[in-house]
């Protein structure tokens, strides 16, 4: 059984995907062709947003907001530690102080009412709280009318860590569209991924949009030798705008699959674990189909049982950012987040593809159940 299948989905796509491929070794343009500015296009119209810069990793898409605002060393910005490293990392490569803010333990996303403490902690510390960094996470959207009252309070501006959730959506609004600017990867794992590495960003302000594409490309000004500002090589290669204008033409199909699953699962596993919780008006992409043992302990015999029956698991995550070595030297210690911490010691994730086949959602059920 595969955690995540991408072979089924790659036939479905085979044709016309390599017909787009043959056309662009017969004109020879690798990066940034054609392909690129209809994907952006493509993109824009889908999350509804005026503006969208690809770029070469989902890492890069929440690098360069960063590089274009002028975030650098005295700043704060904040984010959760229950996510995967980059959200951070970028904080950090910009040369600004992450600063952790807790998680609710119903959606493992960004506690709005927590957002003042961590800028109280960041002031104390002699930071300037520029942005806040919310994680939507396992494809579910965080709480945004929430997040940007507080952010207004405090006069932050919001870049939406959409690395997991395109495609999911948020009192009819799509994932990419909120804050000042929203960031998503197309690492292939993903509901919406190429064949290698891959991300875009989301905005409606124009001069932001100008900027990104400057910064895309060595901060090039008139020309790429012309250079206006710091910059990094962060373009999106031409096959892989490819590959994902093919998989939006069946995205949405997979986006009503993966809820069907969902549901399979959660009314199969009810009561057995604790199940994902999708408050009203929203909608998870299911990046991830994660549920939480009810103990650490329990966590690993529940995970042994399905390895003995082929059925792959995996931890998201098992060490929050905080506990990381990476940010020792923040100065957090274990109990400083406390939801973080015990959601990572029980966490775990089942296979979640849109191909997953009803005897295998079955079976893997009934190993939980009897486990």
């Amino acid at each position: 059984m595969q955690f995540i299948d991408l072979l089924s989905q790659k036939e479905r796509i085979r044709t016309a995907l390599l017909h787009r491929i043959e056309g662009i070794l017969d004109r020879g343009q690798f990066i940034m062709g054609p392909e690129v500015t209809e994907l952006e296009s493509r993109l824009a119209s889908y999350v509804g947003s005026r503006h969208c810069v690809s770029c070469s990793s989902g890492t890069d898409a929440l690098l360069m907001p960063l590089l274009a605002k002028g975030i650098g060393p005295g700043d704060a910005v904040l984010t959760t530690p229950f996510t995967f490293v980059a959200t951070a990392e970028v904080i950090s490569l910009a040369g600004a102080t992450p600063v952790f803010v807790d998680v609710s333990p119903d959606t493992f996303n960004m506690d709005p009412d927590l957002v003042g403490y961590a800028i109280d902690d960041a002031v104390q510390r002699g930071l300037k709280p520029k942005a806040l960094i919310p994680v939507d996470l396992f494809g579910l959207p965080a709480d945004y009318d929430r997040l940007h009252a507080v952010a207004d309070a405090y006069r932050l501006w919001i870049l939406e860590d959409a690395a997991q959730s395109f495609g999911g959506s948020f009192n009819g609004r799509k994932a990419g569209s909120f804050g000042l600017v929203g960031a998503t990867s197309f690492f292939p794992a993903k509901p919406l991924g190429c064949y290698g590495d891959g991300g875009a960003i989301f905005t409606d302000d124009d001069e932001l949009d100008t900027l990104l594409r400057s910064i895309r490309v060595h901060g090039s000004g008139v020309d790429k030798y012309s250079n206006d500002r710091i910059g990094i090589n962060g373009r999106l290669d031409s096959i892989q705008a490819a590959v994902l204008l093919e998989k939006l033409t069946i995205f949405d199909e997979e986006l009503d699959a993966r809820q069907r699953i969902a549901a399979l699962y959660s009314k199969r596993l009810h009561g057995r674990v604790a199940v994902p919780r999708i408050p009203e008006h929203y909608s998870s992409a299911w990046a991830q189909y994660s549920v939480l043992a009810a103990s650490n302990a329990e966590r690993e015999r529940l995970m042994l049982a399905l390895q003995r029956e082929g059925i792959p698991t995996m931890i998201y995550y098992k060490i929050p950012l905080h506990l990381q070595k990476a940010y020792d030297f923040l100065g957090y210690k274990a109990g400083d987040f406390a939801i973080s911490e015990d959601l990572s010691s029980r966490i775990f994730s089942l296979p979640m593809h849109p191909y997953l086949e009803d005897d295998e959602i079955d079976h893997i059920c009934s190993v939980l159940l009897h486990a």
